[in-house]
């Protein structure tokens, strides 16, 4: 039997607003990983988002669990991100008082 060594480029790229997503489709990195931390096959994964094939699924889980130090630091980084802007948000739409405003708008 011979051996060969074959590489396979990682189907994942970043995109104009530096957000990780499988190649090809709007499914970002902290997506796979999330499902797949908690809990979820490949097979499942794939199943919920049916634009990513199954072998990218498989690719971009051997991607995280062998660069999971990178990953975990770029998934930290969203994680802040996203806490800035919702922290964004809320200050410059407060939602006390929502209800009461569009109880208004109704009448």
């Amino acid at each position: 039997m011979n051996s060969a060594e074959t590489i396979e480029r990682v189907p994942i790229h970043t995109d104009a607003d530096g957000v990780v997503r499988v190649a090809g489709t709007r499914v970002t990195l902290d997506t796979i990983v999330g499902a797949f931390d908690a809990g979820a096959t490949a097979e499942e994964i794939a199943q919920q988002y049916s634009s990513v094939p199954l072998a990218d699924v498989y690719s971009v889980i051997t991607y995280y669990l062998r660069h999971k130090p990178e990953v975990c630091s770029y998934l930290k980084r969203r994680d802040k991100q996203a806490d800035e802007v919702r922290a964004e948000v809320e200050r410059r739409f407060p939602s006390s008082g929502l209800r009461e405003r569009l109880l208004a708008r109704r009448q």
